[in-house]
């Protein structure tokens, strides 16, 4: 028995494995945000660039009374000018709507977005403005998270086919000929 306390009293006082100890430890937690951080970074870029497409493609919209726009074109527009959205064209879903400021309703707080899970439906609203009208138009991106598994991107909502959602609008008053 004093050779097994002996043992166990050289093994509680030998400190030789403690680094490693550290390593097991903290090495998950890094990673863990390394992980977070390189998924909040893709998220960002993302965002950027589809706020950024949608800015511009209004401008354009708001400048061109009188042309009627489909869904598809201003789709295609925006996708032109988001260059690092991936599969823009797939997973890119617009919704346009008048806004009355004299009558105000709350639009829809939910963006109409594609899910690649379910078959493919029509657009749900979408209307061309007329001279000195507001409009609301949201644009939905679906996107796989690059770490779907780990971190930030295990956090997100998805869909069925593992895509998250990511939304920008803005809103304008079409502008007189």
């Amino acid at each position: 028995m004093s050779v097994l306390r002996r043992l166990a009293t050289r093994f509680w006082r030998d400190e030789r494995a403690n680094p490693t100890i550290e390593f097991v430890i903290m090495f998950p937690v890094m990673v863990f945000f390394l992980l977070s951080a390189v998924e909040l970074g893709f998220m960002t870029m993302r965002n950027t660039m589809l706020e950024r497409a949608v800015d511009m493609t209004v401008r354009d919209i708001r400048l061109s009374t009188g042309m009627n726009l489909q869904h598809s074109d201003i789709k295609n527009t925006i996708c032109d000018r988001a260059g690092m959205l991936p599969d823009c064209r797939d997973n890119l879903r617009l919704e346009m709507v008048q806004i009355d400021p004299r009558n105000w309703s709350t639009p829809d707080s939910t963006a109409d977005c594609t899910d690649q899970s379910q078959e493919a439906r029509p657009v749900r609203n979408f209307e061309n403005g007329q001279e000195n009208q507001m409009m609301l138009i949201r644009a939905c991106l679906k996107f796989r998270p690059v770490f779907p598994l780990t971190g930030l991107g295990k956090s997100l909502t998805t869909d069925a086919a593992g895509h998250a959602a990511m939304v920008a609008s803005s809103a304008f008053v079409q502008e007189p000929l």
